[in-house]
Order: C-alpha cells, then sequence, then structure tokens
C-alpha cells in the first residue's frame, strides 16, 4: 500500500483523540474500520505507531516520528492547494522568471514547485556566493526575484528600492565525520570545538563576524577557516581535515553527520527579495508561498533538523 496524505491526517486523528474510538467518531467512521485502516497504515510504515491500552493510545517512537513529519507536510499540503485554488483563478499567460539565489537546496525546491504552480512559466536561475551581488542584479532589473540571506537579525542585503521577505529562520549546525567523537551527540556545545579546523562555504554578508563573536563569546578564536565550495566542504569533514558549519537544512550525506549547536548561538535567516517598482508584483505572493513551502520540504527531509524542530517543539 502506498502512503497517502489521508493515511497521515487519520494518524494525526488518531493522536488528536488520544482513542481510536473518539478517533472514530471524528472521522465518521466505525471503530472496526478506522483499526483495520491503522494496520493497513501500520504495515506500509514498517510498525506500530501507537501502543493501545485501558484508557487510549500512546505513540510509539515510529508513531512520533510520522506525527512530526505530518505537521511539516499537512500545513505545506493545505497552503499549497489554497496558493493553487488562487493561481487557477489568476490569469494565465506566458511569463518569464528570473531567479537568484546562493548555495543550498532551497533554490532548486523552489524552481521545482515553481514549474509544478506554473508550467507555462520559463524559468532561469543564476546562483551567486555574494548577497550583495544578488542584490545589485534585483536593482539593476537583471533577476525578478533572489533568494538571500542574513545572519541572524543582521539587516538584508542593501540597494535603493528591494523589498526583502523572511521565508524561514534556520539554526546554523556542524558538520563531523560519522567516526567523530561529537558524531553521536545529539547536540555539541561550542567550548567542545575549540580545538577544531573549520570550514564554511564563501560569503559577504556578517556570517564570518557572527561565527567569530560567537566563539570569542564561548572563550577561543577558531584556529583556521577553509573558504571553499561545497563538494570540497563536504570531502575536507570527510576525511577529518575541519569540522562544517552548514545550514540545518542540508541534506543527509553519507559519511558526515550534522549536529546542533547548544543554545543555537548561530542562525541563518532565508529571505525572499524583489525590486518593489520594478519587479513582479503579481507573482510575488506566488513566489513567497512556494518559497516557503519549498523550505518546509527541503527541512523535512533533514533526519537532524526534524530532530531538532521536535526537541524545540517548532511548528
Amino acid at each position: 500500500m502506498e502512503l497517502e496524505l489521508r493515511h497521515l491526517k487519520t494518524v494525526r486523528a488518531i493522536a488528536d483523540a488520544g482513542s481510536l474510538t473518539r478517533a472514530a467518531t471524528v472521522l465518521g467512521l466505525a471503530q472496526p474500520a478506522l483499526s483495520a485502516q491503522l494496520k493497513r497504515i501500520e504495515r506500509a510504515l514498517g510498525g506500530a505507531l501507537f501502543e493501545r491500552g485501558r484508557h487510549g493510545v500512546r505513540a510509539t517512537a515510529l508513531g512520533e516520528l510520522v506525527l512530526e513529519r505530518s505537521r511539516i507536510v499537512l500545513p505545506a499540503v493545505t497552503e499549497l492547494q489554497q496558493e493553487a485554488a488562487r493561481f487557477a483563478r489568476a490569469p494565465r499567460t506566458a511569463r518569464h522568471l528570473r531567479l537568484g539565489g546562493t548555495h543550498g537546496p532551497l533554490l532548486g525546491a523552489l524552481v521545482d514547485r515553481l514549474a509544478d504552480v506554473a508550467p507555462e512559466a520559463r524559468m532561469t536561475t543564476c546562483t551567486s556566493w555574494s548577497e550583495r551581488e544578488l542584490a545589485d542584479q534585483l536593482a539593476e532589473g537583471r533577476l525578478d526575484f533572489a533568494l538571500a540571506g542574513t545572519c541572524g537579525s543582521a539587516e538584508p542585503p542593501g540597494a535603493a528600492g528591494l523589498v526583502w521577505r523572511e521565508v524561514a529562520v534556520d539554526p546554523v549546525f556542524v558538520m563531523v565525520p560519522e567516526r567523530h567523537p561529537l558524531a553521536s551527540r545529539a547536540e555539541v556545545d561550542l567550548t567542545e570545538l575549540a580545538s577544531e579546523e573549520w570550514a564554511c562555504v564563501p560569503g559577504d554578508g556578517c556570517f564570518g563576524d557572527c561565527f567569530t563573536a560567537s566563539c570569542a563569546r564561548a572563550g577561543f578564536t577558531p584556529r583556521r577557516m577553509y573558504e571553499t565550495d561545497t563538494a570540497s566542504l563536504v570531502h575536507l569533514v570527510k576525511v577529518g581535515r575541519a569540522v562544517g558549519l552548514c545550514r540545518a537544512t542540508f541534506p543527509t550525506t553519507p559519511g558526515i553527520v550534522t549536529r546542533p549547536l547548544t543554545g543555537t548561538p548561530l542562525a541563518w535567516r532565508h529571505l525572499l527579495g524583489w525590486h518593489a517598482v520594478t519587479g513582479r508584483q503579481d507573482t510575488a505572493a506566488t513566489v513567497l508561498a512556494q518559497a516557503r513551502m519549498a523550505h518546509a520540504g527541503v527541512a523535512a527531509s533533514s533526519d537532524s533538523y526534524t530532530e531538532w524542530m521536535a526537541a524545540h517543539r517548532v511548528p
């Protein structure tokens, strides 16, 4: 049996009701029919989702995992349905969307989503390590939209007339080889990494200063920082040359693990920008909504980020 959205809704209904009997009433089903459906869902997922008792049901570890993922997936699908309905009612004209972004999985995920909701649109992308360069291209009319970011609460890349809207805020994680002594920890204190060398992707924002300040507050100065492309960063981490800095949405990669830093000393704010005057105001709401849903999907694909969100009760 293929897992469907209605199955996730059923699991959520059972968890919210606390018993199969109450959930069956909410869903308008007979209790035996709901029990049979739950057994089929559990077979599809490979294990029991709930423990039954005299006072109702309680989620198992697998059930908690499914429930946490459903808290991301179900609202995203609802938002997609609403946005698709609005889009379907809007005039359909052929468009050319020029999208820019920095490194990371979010730009590709946004292109994928826009290809679904605007199949007639022609899309081109431009990537840059520099947030300022992307801002300049928006200001000059060479891009319609750009995905950029800032460290923490810092101001977005500046250029007159640009509009920036927040897509999401992610904690910054560390990447260590899977054999690293701290790899099995749920989170890592920055002080425990004082003797490490570091690696990150380049950028012209304030992240380097924020990282250095966080290290200073932790009582040390970073020994060395390698600025390199993503593939080289992964290699340096795998061979034990450096500890990497990454956004929490960094995809699961063989040979390395990503771990949150205790107290979340560093955060990255994803932003979508366009020009207030010459920008595509008619499509800005759609692109922003799709960027937020793209981020939710990328976040849901990261095991370490999902665990962090569950531990910190992030909706």
